[in-house]
């Protein structure tokens, strides 16, 4: 099969002058290196078009599907963001109603907003050891469906971020008795299905819409991503409609050729790389056995994924954004993420010996510093608070949460709605104007019209003070004003606080003091509401 890395190779080496686009006309520019520059083209002849393929992209392609156990497979040079809002745009007509997982990407978010869809919730059973969401259960999806039986979708996130891994066959089942289709967001999950050591993935599993990263878990550049569709309950020319217009019109062949050498890596050395990558890691695991204080989410097969090194700094005397710091300032290791109670690692097949050995080196020396924390719970995440008494479902009868946004309100009407920015500690009581994301992973705290209660405002006023990054909210108060789609009423000066937020401030605080070792910085930040409060009298 002829590989497009190569086809770009050959052609960079012709005597053909490039009277077309790029600008760069194939030639070496400033700082970046100039075999960049001869291989990245536009769609011309012999080269294909990705939005109409009929030669060697389209061969490309039908090989990820038969790679992926897929019936069709579509290259995305625009992310798993392009796939998600394509996939939620297919599966669903305009002013639909989807059930998806609470811990979904915001792209996701972004699907329900475009489509104008209503939204339940499923929130995925809490794994309270490690303050983090666990797979979804079949069982939830089949009582939902018999709960809200309008729902046309299902969408659940499958590897999580940390790397929990759902009943996809299982769920596939609750779902197709509906004749609906299910989604499933695995672009932790590129990897998965190619050896035993790996759970089966999506396509194999029985998903009608599968999305990979192909640069989270492989080697692969970033920005690069497949969709995967089975089955007949998505219609493939709506599909490509909208990967139409998601995806930019004029694709990179520099991200396409890196897709095509990814999978050819996997194919053609596939069993001995992900055996290695299996077995560097488990002994890896096995080592940091030894601490005394820091916890790792040990492997499960089908229910952990491999790669995914969750380190608990909950019974340490850290945090997991100082442990985070250390490692990067002290021992020069770049994580993925950090949260309060625990900071993230991933591993994939292209991580030496060495990334392994200087890991496990690190951490112990890191434990053998540390104290315990005590018997008091340190800290408090957000995962846990989506799932508390607010929107609760772990433990209880109903798996879902019928709207997200109040008065039946849909999304697109709220992120649309008059609003006001306020600072945050006065927004207590309030419901969001807008997202307000941990990030990474980009799933929302917050979502425009939900709202903001005194506990989540105090684990968000939290993270700010412990250095955590939070999108969605402003350094200043910002000057715009007016009213309608995207605009924003700037609140008054002088303006009273509406009686929720006098209550609020209240909660509040009693809240901040349930937080172990949280101090009231007062970290100025402005936070966009929904411009309902009213006076008091």
């Amino acid at each position: 099969m002829e590989h497009l890395f190569d086809k770009l190779t050959e052609y960079g080496q012709e005597n053909v002058y490039p009277y077309h686009m790029p600008g760069h006309k194939r030639r070496g520019w400033g700082r970046l290196p100039e075999d960049m520059y001869l291989r990245d083209i536009t769609e011309i002849e012999g080269f294909d078009n990705l939005h109409q393929s009929a030669g060697i992209l389209r061969e490309l392609q039908n090989h990820a599907a038969v790679l992926y156990g897929s019936e069709e497979s579509f290259y995305l040079v625009n992310g798993s963001t392009s796939g998600i809002l394509s996939a939620v745009s297919a599966a669903l007509p305009s002013g639909g109603h989807i059930l998806m997982a609470r811990n979904s990407h915001k792209a996701a978010y972004h699907a329900a907003y475009l489509r104008n869809l209503t939204v339940s919730y499923l929130y995925p059973p809490m794994m309270e050891e490690y303050d983090i969401f666990d797979g979804i259960r079949p069982e939830q999806i089949g009582e939902a469906l018999e709960m809200e039986p309008d729902i046309g979708a299902v969408l659940i996130v499958s590897p999580t971020y940390e790397g929990r891994i759902s009943d996809i066959r299982g769920i596939a089942e609750a779902v197709h008795k509906k004749n609906i289709p299910l989604i499933v967001d695995e672009a932790h999950g590129a990897h998965l299905g190619f050896t035993n050591d790996f759970a089966e993935n999506g396509c194999q599993a029985g998903a009608d819409l599968v999305i990979h990263s192909v640069h989270k878990t492989l080697p692969s550049l970033t920005q690069t991503a497949l969709l995967h569709v089975n089955g007949s309950l998505i219609d493939r020319d709506l599909l490509r409609r909208f990967l139409h217009i998601y995806q930019s019109s004029s694709p990179s062949y520099l991200l396409m050729a890196s897709i095509d050498n990814a999978l050819q890596y996997i194919e053609e050395t596939g069993r001995d790389v992900f055996a290695a990558f299996a077995g560097n890691y488990k002994k890896m695991l096995s080592g940091l056995r030894a601490c005394k204080h820091l916890r790792f989410l040990p492997l499960e097969h089908g229910k952990q994924d491999v790669g995914k090194l969750l380190i608990s700094t909950k019974m340490s005397s850290i945090s997991g954004k100082q442990l985070y710091d250390i490692l990067l300032k002290e021992y020069c290791l770049q994580l993925e993420m950090a949260a309060d109670t625990y900071a993230l690692a991933m591993f994939t097949v292209n991580d030496a010996e060495e990334g392994y050995e200087r890991m496990e080196s690190a951490l112990l020396q890191i434990d053998a510093t540390l104290t315990s924390a005590g018997t008091e719970e340190k800290g408090i995440s957000g995962a846990r608070l989506l799932t508390d008494g607010r929107i609760c479902s772990v433990g209880k009868r109903f798996p879902v949460e019928t709207s997200i946004s109040h008065e039946g309100q849909l999304l697109s009407r709220a992120w649309d709605g008059r609003k006001r920015y306020v600072e945050l500690w006065e927004s207590a009581g309030c419901r969001a104007g807008e997202f307000v994301n941990l990030y990474p992973p980009g799933i929302p705290l917050l979502v425009p019209g939900e709202r903001i209660t005194p506990q989540l405002l105090a684990v968000i006023r939290h993270y700010l003070d412990t250095g955590l990054n939070i999108e969605g909210l402003r350094e200043e108060k910002p000057e715009t004003t007016g009213e309608g789609l995207g605009q924003l009423q700037a609140g008054e000066e002088g303006r009273e606080k509406p009686e929720t937020m006098g209550e609020g401030v209240g909660k509040l605080e009693a809240a901040e003091e349930r937080i172990q070792g949280y101090h009231v910085k007062r970290k100025r930040a402005w936070i966009c509401i929904l411009d309902e409060c009213k006076p008091r009298s």
